[in-house]
């Protein structure tokens, strides 16, 4: 990466606690750097600036990349220029133990010299920003400070558990998010959902569109074809299991789907499955409240969707692997007449 002020490159100028830059810098995205997200990219070249901050500026503008408005998910490329505002650097931040994500390993699914699966758990964010001090990423970088390389190929909501990949190396990243990219790979999820899921409705293809609610909240909601802002978003639906009302609970007829994602929208799941009329259990962004609350109370103390299942090709060898995250315990002890073990389901 270089840093150029003026035009021209210059040296790494050290910056005294809690002082602010003098002026706007550019930097430029080098080889190595290539194909990472603006936000993570941003983070490793911002050492010391809170990453709420980070998503601040990028979000107002002040952050360019190529001279245009940008967001936290563009990818940037080898040449790209990013133009950072003044920031304030306080450098030793990231060094003190009261800040510092605590080291944490995850149960692991695989793990060889590309890449790692690991089982997450629900509650904890894949990485920091947006209010969140630090997440998976972080506390996988701090339990193992010997790794050269270790970056998020993909991502999952902090509310949802299952199988989420880190790339131990850059041409793994690379590769691994152009299978995502490219729809190559095959991601199924489990969910709870209210009601009688009708057997015969297995695809949901409406668009979405991004909004952001008065105190900032991110929301997602189905749109029309015309919207200028709408998202393709498509999703294929399968009955697993049905199950009758529990009227001694308050609970209503429910049904586990099998959910498979052609489409890597945000809340693509929740969104599409609420608009159906079937909102997912536990889901206190787009399900039913009052359900909600009783289900809590008869011990669901989550949402109730998980990423069981997960397919791509191999970034070395180049095979077709398949991974499966057992359905947590406290999602399987929720249904009723629940198997001992969710091992005893199909894995088809």
């Amino acid at each position: 990466m270089k840093q150029i002020i003026g035009g021209k490159p210059a040296a790494h100028r050290p910056t005294t606690p809690g002082a602010a830059a003098p002026a706007a810098r550019i930097l430029q995205v080098d080889a190595e750097s290539a194909g990472q997200r603006l936000d993570n990219f941003l983070v490793r070249h911002l050492k010391g600036v809170p990453k709420t901050h980070v998503y601040r500026i990028i979000r107002s503008g002040e952050v360019r990349l190529n001279r245009g408005r940008t967001s936290a998910d563009a990818r940037v490329a080898e040449g790209d220029q990013v133009r950072l505002p003044p920031v304030r650097v306080a450098e030793r931040a990231a060094d003190d133990p009261a800040r510092a994500a605590p080291a944490r390993e995850f149960p692991l699914l695989l793990e060889d010299d590309q890449l790692i699966a690991l089982d997450k758990p629900a509650g904890v964010a894949v990485h920091g920003g947006s209010g969140v001090s630090f997440g998976v990423i972080e506390q996988l970088r701090r339990a193992r400070p010997q790794a050269r390389f270790l970056e998020l190929v993909h991502r999952l909501d902090r509310e949802t558990s299952g199988i989420l990949l880190v790339a131990k190396r850059r041409s793994a990243l690379t590769h691994l998010q152009e299978q995502f990219r490219g729809r190559e790979t095959g991601k199924t999820y489990l969910a709870l959902v209210a009601g009688s899921w009708p057997a015969n409705k297995k695809v949901i293809d409406s668009p979405l569109h991004k909004y952001l609610q008065a105190d900032g909240e991110r929301r997602v909601r189905v749109t029309s074809v015309d919207d200028p802002d709408a998202m393709r978003a498509l999703t294929l639906v399968r009955v697993r299991q049905q199950f009758a009302a529990q009227p001694a609970l308050g609970l209503p007829a429910m049904s586990l789907l099998e959910v498979t994602i052609k489409t890597g929208r945000t809340h693509q799941i929740r969104v599409h499955l609420a608009s159906s009329g079937h909102g997912i259990v536990g889901d206190d962004k787009y399900g039913d409240f009052e359900l909600n609350r009783r289900a809590y109370k008869a011990g669901l103390k989550r949402m109730f969707l998980h990423a069981w299942r997960l397919q791509f090709q191999h970034p070395a060898s180049g095979e077709r692997v398949t991974l499966h995250a057992e359905l947590p315990h406290e999602l399987a002890g929720f249904l009723p007449a629940a198997p001992s073990s969710y091992s005893s389901f199909s894995c088809d």
